[in-house]
């Protein structure tokens, strides 16, 4: 009797456990991420064609599929955010005021504080400046 070699069964391995299916959630945000800035840099690329074609993809991206792709990209942006913040404590040196540790919540909370700042303050310039 020849000897075999056990193969482990790897279909759906990342449903079987609930930190898995958040890896495979985070992992799955990057591909929108990376499809919104194909969208941005389509954005570009009309732009240097000219005012005609820049309106013409302004006017693409307000139809109801492209609206919809909007939400469902943000949703996954925040997942993605989220799980990047989530991580920070984890992957920086210990951080001490004085002889205490921050606590890993409040580096969470402080890295999406600073996010929410900067994109709250990103929107109202927009907001304010535009024609």
């Amino acid at each position: 009797m020849t000897p075999r070699t056990y193969v482990r069964p790897m279909a759906g391995w990342w449903r079987r456990n609930p930190h898995y299916r958040a890896y495979m959630l985070r992992e799955a945000s990057s591909l929108f991420v990376a499809a919104y800035a194909l969208v941005l840099l389509s954005g570009l690329a009309r732009l240097l064609q000219g005012r005609d074609a820049f309106e013409a993809w302004r006017e693409a991206l307000a139809t109801p599929w492209a609206v919809a792709f909007h939400l469902v990209a943000l949703a996954f942006f925040v997942c993605h955010a989220w799980t990047w913040f989530a991580v920070m404590p984890k992957t920086m040196p210990l951080l001490r005021i004085g002889d205490r540790r921050i606590a890993d919540r409040s580096i969470v909370a402080a890295g999406a504080a600073a996010a929410l700042i900067a994109s709250s303050a990103l929107f109202a310039i927009v907001w304010w400046t535009r024609p």
